[in-house]
């Protein structure tokens, strides 16, 4: 009684948002009206506004409990419900106890008259009044607790009636299926285990029983709450829980249904132009078609690259419909992702345009034997982003693009096969050895060696004269560039058996000791076997004469 006393003056007081002059009771036309629902036993009757000093869920509460207080008072007697009016206000109440009061600007928020307003929510309560006393009656939950029994034991009947459907489901699957699961793993070489797809269609059957368990306990927990009046409230959460979700997933898939339609769509032609692109440069790849100054070994890495631009172009096109792609957190996530993406890949970014430069250079191809760095193998694999590299020890190396472009790269096999590559051996000969004999023996070793080419000849360079001895490289071409470390290793034995069969010592790489002989060569020796002297040097020869055998000094060799 108090409060329906106080209530006009509450209501009519200024509010902390209202203009200097405004009416009393009006809010600032730009103020939001906050309202609250009154809500009798989980049903809503209607709601009402409230001010600064007495808010709306306040004065809901404060009606709901004058309506519970006077319909639950088993001494008094059911009366109509009625509403006086005045100038200012009206009044809803039942015999001499005021429910509430209504205001000029609770009407305005209903956009009605203050006195249409007052009859319908008269009407509202009188009902909920009746409702309130006719549900506690003994006869009326009588019922509604046979309900409730009658709900939960068909709740046990399908529980039981799912788990046994399933159950022979899960029998049927295992009877019908399990051998074609394990055709399917043979015929796709264990690409997908047989193991793991029995396991997804287990999976699936167990998920239909839960979403079926689940259905049919929240029905029945629906059922049974909101048959009582205590837990009818309960009851609406409960399903506001639950629904709200789904209707608003719902919802937001008929809103972005026509989006959806034109990504599919989309989808689908970028699918198509991409197998175009596959088709065309795989028979670039082929050969099957030409393009001047392409080399076939351009066409996937630049196949990538189209592929690459047209997914960007189709990102960009789709981006504007993709759900919810203009709300704030999806653009905070997405300059999140381009932050740490830009900060993370720099050297992945580099690592790319460094395979791309090194792939359109021609550095080498896959199958080249190659020198990066201080690594020497073939080229097993070349990626985006590293290159694959299996040494002569058959060992496995990865060198990142970037690191390649940043260095030399020394190509084995580019100019083998056209022009030869040169397999060369040092050796340090002594001076007592005439040259011509050296030259003589080390191109007899070249012989001996199948793989190496007698054209173009090979030759014999020169290096310093040392301390103690010549040094004399034999070079010889070969074809094929994986074969140079088994042509060298036969070049070196066959250099040992030829310079030990003409007891010529091989001085290298330095000896300790030396003789009082003279390291000189005499004249009848320049020539000695194997050498053949020109016919110039043997007219000269013959007219003088010899100095006697060669004498060969006694050298300690020291590795």
């Amino acid at each position: 009684m108090l409060l329906c006393v106080l209530l006009p003056a509450m209501v009519i007081a200024p509010t902390a948002s209202a203009q200097v002059g405004a009416p009393w009771g009006e809010l600032h036309p730009d103020a939001e009206i906050v309202t609250a629902p009154v809500e009798v036993d989980g049903r809503v009757l209607f709601r009402v506004r409230g001010v600064t000093s007495f808010p709306a869920e306040a004065r809901a509460a404060a009606i709901v409990a004058r309506i519970e207080s006077f319909a639950s008072d088993p001494t008094a007697e059911a009366a109509v419900v009625q509403v006086t009016d005045s100038s200012t206000h009206s009044t809803i109440s039942v015999g001499e106890k005021p429910l509430m009061t209504l205001f000029d600007a609770d009407a305005r928020v209903e956009q009605t008259e203050r006195e249409d307003l007052a009859i319908a929510n008269s009407e509202r309560i009188s009902a909920a009044i009746a409702d309130y006393r006719r549900e506690r009656t003994p006869e009326v939950l009588r019922k509604h607790a046979v309900e409730a029994a009658a709900a939960l034991a068909a709740l046990a009947l399908v529980v039981t009636a799912v788990v046994w459907l399933t159950g022979r489901l899960h029998d049927l699957l295992a009877k019908r299926f399990r051998s074609r699961v394990g055709g399917l793993e043979i015929r796709s070489f264990e690409i997908v285990r047989a193991e793991r797809i029995w396991a997804a269609l287990r999976a699936a059957v167990s998920g239909l029983r839960f979403l079926a368990v689940a259905a049919a306990v929240f029905a029945s927990l629906d059922f049974v709450l909101g048959g009582f009046p205590w837990t009818r409230a309960f009851a609406r959460d409960l399903t506001t829980v639950v629904v709200r979700p789904l209707k608003t997933m719902g919802e937001a898939f008929v809103g972005y249904f026509p989006d959806l339609v034109f990504l599919v769509i989309l989808a689908l032609i970028v699918r198509f132009f991409l197998r175009l692109i596959r088709l065309f440069f795989g028979a670039v790849a082929r050969g099957a078609v030409s393009l001047e100054d392409f080399e076939r070994e351009w066409a996937w890495p630049t196949y990538k690259i189209v592929r690459f631009a047209v997914l960007t172009f189709a990102v960009i096109v789709a981006y504007p419909y993709i759900p919810g792609s203009d709300s704030d957190a999806f653009k905070g996530i997405s300059l999140l992702v381009g932050l740490v993406v830009s900060l993370g890949s720099s050297s992945a970014i580099a690592n790319l345009v460094a395979g791309l430069m090194i792939t359109y250079r021609r550095a080498f191809k896959l199958g080249d034997r190659v020198m990066i760095g201080d690594v020497i193998g073939d080229v097993i694999d070349i990626h985006a982003q590293v290159t694959h590299l299996r040494t002569l020890k058959n060992e496995e190396v990865t060198i990142a693009n970037s690191q390649i472009l940043n260095g030399h790269v020394v190509n084995y096999s580019s100019l083998a096969a056209e022009k030869g590559l040169i397999v060369h051996s040092r050796v340090g000969i002594g001076y007592e050895t005439p040259w011509r004999q050296v030259e003589a023996l080390l191109l007899m070793a070249v012989a001996r060696t199948p793989g190496l080419l007698a054209e173009p000849p090979p030759f014999v360079l020169y290096g310093e004269l040392g301390d103690f001895c010549v040094s004399y490289e034999i070079n010889a071409h070969c074809r094929e560039a994986h074969a140079v470390p088994r042509l060298h290793a036969q070049l070196q034995r066959n250099i040992l058996d030829v310079f030990n069969e003409y007891a010529v010592q091989i001085m290298t790489p330095n000896y300790e000791a030396d003789t009082t002989v003279a390291k000189v060569v005499d004249r009848a020796n320049w020539y000695a076997a194997p050498a053949e002297p020109e016919p110039a040097a043997l007219s000269k020869e013959s007219a003088q004469p010899s100095v006697g055998h060669h004498q060969r000094g006694i050298h300690e060799n020291r590795c």
